[in-house]
């Protein structure tokens, strides 16, 4: 099947994939040929493409993955190859998160689901950083 990565900077992949491991909102998933159509949400987490005998990674931190009868196309906020990743990348994500988090506490106060949402994709962020051997700063929630 045709996989499809692309972020607002550039296109990052497109390959012929036997499975696509999708770092979904509701959960991961995996995606492999005929696989039905759906439209999911992404967190922050890696994705992992199957091609071959060889196993691409990437970083993403959010977007949409479409996929269909053709293959998955993923349209990532943010996505960086796994082995490409630096500290500084790791932490500049890291920052934008816990922005996302102080805003949601400042503007959403008697309204918990934005803050609880804000919390989650910032926990997500200090997993992924776990996850590919990069540190992040202890969030303050």
């Amino acid at each position: 099947m045709q996989f499809d990565l692309v972020s607002p900077e550039r296109s990052l992949a497109s390959i012929d994939a036997t499975a696509v491991q999708i770092p979904g909102a509701d959960g991961d998933m995996t995606v492999m040929a005929d696989h039905a159509p759906t439209i999911t949400t992404l967190r922050p987490g890696v994705l992992k493409v199957e091609a071959g005998n060889e196993t691409h990674e990437y970083v993403v931190t959010g977007g949409f993955a479409e996929i269909g009868a053709a293959g998955v196309s993923v349209l990532a906020e943010q996505a960086v190859v796994k082995g490409d990743m630096t500290q500084d990348q790791m932490d500049a994500m890291f920052d934008e998160a816990q922005e996302v988090y102080a805003r949601a506490k400042d503007n959403f106060q008697n309204e918990p689901g934005p803050v609880d949402d804000a919390a989650k994709l910032l926990a997500d962020m200090v997993a992924v950083g776990g996850q590919i051997g990069l540190s992040t700063k202890q969030p303050s929630l």
